[in-house]
């Protein structure tokens, strides 16, 4: 069992979802990798690197019609033998205007230690609705 750091990966997540929530880059910077990429749900456009995603993240908050994404944990993998591990949830899209759900589905992201951190190094997203 290792719930440090699949407790730390728990804090981690929803720490991303309540900045996304917020429009807060800031806070979203801090627990993406230098390198890390992104690889979409619907149309698997790659983001790569930190720089881009905070970009990207930016462009999103500014729309006219805010989509509000969250990501829900449902298991946590721990690997024994290196500082990594596998996320794997459900993510959703829902309209800041009415609260409907604009699409959803399943995500992997692969997390590393680094220093004293749980950093996300990829996510890979799949929609199913």
């Amino acid at each position: 069992m290792h719930a440090g750091p699949e407790l730390a990966i728990r804090t981690a997540r929803a720490a991303f979802n309540r900045a996304l929530a917020a429009g807060d880059l800031a806070a979203i910077g801090p627990l993406l990798a230098p390198d890390v990429v992104l690889v979409a749900g619907t149309d698997s456009a790659v983001i790569h690197g930190r720089k881009a995603q905070l970009q990207a993240w930016k462009r999103e908050f500014a729309a006219r019609e805010r989509t509000l994404y969250s990501r829900l944990p449902e298991a946590i993998q721990v690997s024994p033998i290196a500082p990594i591990a596998f996320e794997h949830g459900a993510w959703q899209g829902v309209s800041a205007g009415d609260g409907s759900v604009q699409a959803s589905g399943s995500y992997t992201a692969k997390w590393r230690m680094h220093g004293t951190t749980w950093l996300i190094e990829a996510e890979l997203y799949l929609t199913l609705a």
